[in-house]
């Protein structure tokens, strides 16, 4: 095992960052949308991605705005995928089930020209429980103008996806869900799969469950590095888990992400929109659906550990560690002893590490459970060295970070 450490502070190479905070917390979200110079533009990518579709199963939401209870202006076109037909339900299930995703096709890229274009590298960007598919758009754009596509899938019961009823959630379905949609996209290079909390967490399941069909792995503070019920997480109900859900409040979510994911840290705006965006799904018109399908995942996140299979992950992996993270579901229920067990990321990630055949750890000492959005810069100098030279640059890059490979 080769130990390096960096304790310097890394010079930000000119990529975009953050949406400016105003963007998300006003009801003009119009600054989010693409600038009308683009819209020529905007109208290539969206013609691009139905000639890249082999499914009519892929549409252009006809009322981005609010979609599945979820009124939010989105900063790309917004796609859906009616999945309904391969979907792995529950019970006598008959809804329509709609998979929201945004598209980014690298520049000049035209699937119509006959042949002339060559297939990009896909990079596909999974979201976690606390987050939607803008909170990606920072590290994707910078990805698309380099030249890759780059996916955002919402998982069902997420952000502008369908909340179904009587869905079975599970971490294996949901990546069946995501293989299927690139299928229908026509992507047929395995993707560079990236995912961030929970979207680690349905990152490792899909590598597990498509090694063939999976480049290589990065996974962003994932959760499932513990077996959160094997150290002591008592049951709880699902009455009681949609209860917790329903008393969600942009108060308790704010108070919830200072204490977890940027412990610490002064709280800025561009930590708060995404509280507020996260707000509008918990108090949208389809909040009772929302709060039942959080429940379902919460269940599906404590009965469905990953850390078990990690030795049998086959594609590269990194994995990307903010040590003053502190997330564990189940903690607040627990009692003292148990919760003084759980969320030790400083111990976590060198254990995934150590697990995982080929991977390689970057710990962050100073950061929280969200790099990407408490250090927007550094991360996408990560992750194009990640995406480009499979971490092979990662020491140039002067991070404050053990690495560990």
């Amino acid at each position: 095992m080769k130990l390096l450490t960096f304790l310097f502070a890394g010079v930000a190479l000119p990529l975009i960052s953050a949406a400016p905070a105003s963007t998300a917390i006003v009801e003009d979200t119009s600054a989010l949308a693409a600038p009308a110079a683009d819209a020529s533009a905007a109208d290539d990518s969206a013609a691009a991605t139905l000639a890249l579709s082999r499914s009519k199963d892929i549409y252009p939401a006809k009322r981005p705005q609010n979609v599945n209870g979820f009124n939010y202006t989105y900063p790309s076109t917004l796609w859906l995928y009616n999945l309904t037909s391969t979907a792995v339900k529950g019970g006598s299930q008959q809804e329509v089930l709609e998979m929201a995703f945004m598209d980014l096709l690298p520049p000049n890229y035209n699937p119509r020209s006959g042949g002339g274009s060559k297939e990009p590298q896909t990079v596909l960007l999974l979201h976690g429980k606390n987050f939607c598919g803008p909170t990606w758009y920072a590290a994707a754009t910078p990805l698309q103008k380099a030249g890759y596509r780059v996916i955002l899938p919402e998982q069902l019961g997420f952000c502008k996806s369908t909340k179904p009823t009587q869905y079975s959630f599970n971490l294996t379905s949901l990546a069946t869900n995501t293989r299927n949609l690139l299928k229908a996209l026509g992507v047929t290079k395995p993707p560079i799969v990236v995912g961030h909390s929970l979207g680690g967490m349905l990152a490792s399941r899909y590598a597990l469950t498509y090694p063939e069909f999976t480049k290589s792995l990065m996974l962003v503070s994932p959760i499932g590095l513990e077996d959160w019920k094997q150290l002591g997480v008592p049951d709880r109900s699902f009455d009681l888990l949609t209860g917790d859900e329903e008393a969600t409040t942009y108060a308790s979510l704010r108070g919830y992400e200072q204490a977890t994911y940027y412990p610490g840290a002064e709280w800025t705006e561009d930590f708060d929109k995404w509280v507020v965006m996260l707000t509008k799904v918990y108090e949208g018109d389809q909040k009772e659906k929302f709060w039942a399908d959080q429940a379902h995942v919460v269940e599906m996140v404590l009965g469905q550990p990953t850390i078990h299979d990690y030795k049998k992950i086959k594609p590269k992996t990194l994995l990307v560690i903010g040590e003053k993270d502190n997330t564990a579901i189940g903690k607040v229920w627990s009692p003292p002893d148990v919760q003084a067990k759980l969320g030790n990321y400083a111990v976590l990630g060198r254990q995934a590490q150590a697990a995982i055949p080929d991977a390689t750890l970057v710990s962050f000492p100073y950061l929280g459970h969200a790099p990407q959005i408490q250090e927007p810069e550094m991360f996408n100098r990560l992750l194009s060295s990640w995406v480009n030279y499979g971490g092979r640059t990662l020491e140039w890059l002067e991070l404050n970070a053990t690495i560990i490979r």
